[in-house]
């Protein structure tokens, strides 16, 4: 009965302090992302209701970004009050080794971590996915938008830029390949418009058809139906930058079913990455546990948390670096991801046992 008391009291305190950190560092957030960009909403006259929503739906993002750091602060706080309270100094008087108290906090990382993976497949792939619609809606500019390019079912397409949350496309080209990799057809149209019922029309539409080497000219025509699976979410999501995505939707780019302009590569790391995030946390959580060997009489005035501190800011930006590494397909999407895991983990370890010894 003790070892649940105890294990419910580590795993309730160590929650409580993730989620205050949290709390602190989603709010700081908030604030520096609303001082960029409140003047544009309030330009697109959205007023505080349109500040509200921005800082609604960015929301789920800045959480699942903040939960590495605040796992690695709240450990440090929790073990660091602990030490200096000599609640640890009793914990040890009773039995409980290192490996024991460490055991004791996986529970409530573990939760933390799986709440991440579910927050960061399921709510901020639709949050953002939401916020960018908005944002194209509502922007008064939209030709200022940038162009891009992705794959479809064998075909090459440009979008010259996105309109009205995803139902206007504006310059549209449409390249054809025949199963021999060679272009077959090449189709530009100066827009696109979406209907529910009717789905996408083109609109003043020319077309060159390759076919033996021999090219036709199909007379232009004013309007034209365009039979794609694509919606306007699609557009969207394929508009931005680099936006979150489900697994469901990393799945089918890799298998084709969905159009996308990012490399397998990039899709894989980022799917290896968001599920083994929680052994990401339990590394950051190893990486604070050396402050339990705070000496006594050193109290406040040690520097052990400082270094603990840097050690779990320069595990994130080892897994930051790998990671743009294996987006640019500079390192395959396993060596990308799990190195860093296994050389902190290896590191603190060494350490945990070095302080042991002493």
């Amino acid at each position: 009965m003790s070892r649940h008391v105890l294990l419910r009291y580590l795993s309730g305190t160590l929650f409580m302090r993730v989620m205050f950190c949290c709390v602190v560092l989603v709010g700081l957030l908030e604030i520096l992302a609303l001082l960029e960009q409140t003047t544009p909403i309030l330009q697109r006259h959205l007023g505080v209701r349109g500040i509200l929503s921005y800082a609604g739906m960015r929301l789920p993002f800045l959480l699942t970004g903040s939960l590495p750091l605040s796992v690695l602060i709240g450990a440090l706080v929790m073990l660091t009050q602990l030490t200096l309270s000599s609640e640890i100094a009793i914990l040890r008087a009773c039995g409980l080794s290192t490996i024991g108290l460490y055991v004791r906090l996986i529970p409530a990382t573990l939760v933390i971590g799986l709440a991440g993976v579910v927050m960061d497949d399921q709510f901020t792939p639709r949050s953002e996915q939401a916020l960018a619609a908005w944002w194209n809606r509502t922007d008064p500019q939209p030709d200022q938008g940038r162009a891009f390019w992705f794959r479809d079912n064998g075909r090459v397409l440009r979008v010259g830029y996105v309109s009205d949350g995803g139902n206007m496309l504006t310059r549209i080209d449409i390249y054809t390949r025949g199963p021999d990799g060679l272009l077959t057809q090449a189709l530009h149209a100066q827009r696109a418009t979406y209907t529910g019922a009717q789905g996408w029309t083109l609109h003043d539409v020319t077309s060159v058809n390759v076919h033996d080497s021999k090219v036709e000219r199909p007379a232009p025509l004013a309007d034209s139906p365009w039979p794609t699976g694509l919606r306007p979410a699609d557009f969207i999501r394929l508009a931005a930058d680099t936006p979150p995505l489900s697994t469901t939707t990393v799945l089918g780019m890799l298998r084709g079913r969905l159009p996308s302009d990012s490399t397998p590569a990039y899709l894989q790391a980022g799917l290896l990455e968001r599920f083994l995030r929680p052994l990401s946390l339990l590394v950051l959580l190893l990486l604070a546990l050396p402050v339990i060997y705070i000496p006594p009489r050193t109290g406040t005035r040690s520097w052990l948390p400082v270094w603990c501190l840097g050690a779990g800011l320069l595990f994130i930006i080892v897994q930051g670096l790998l990671r743009a590494m294996g987006n640019a397909e500079l390192l395959p999407p396993a060596l990308a991801t799990v190195p860093g895991l296994v050389i902190f983990t290896l590191g603190a370890l060494s350490i945990l046992i070095r302080s042991e010894t002493r």
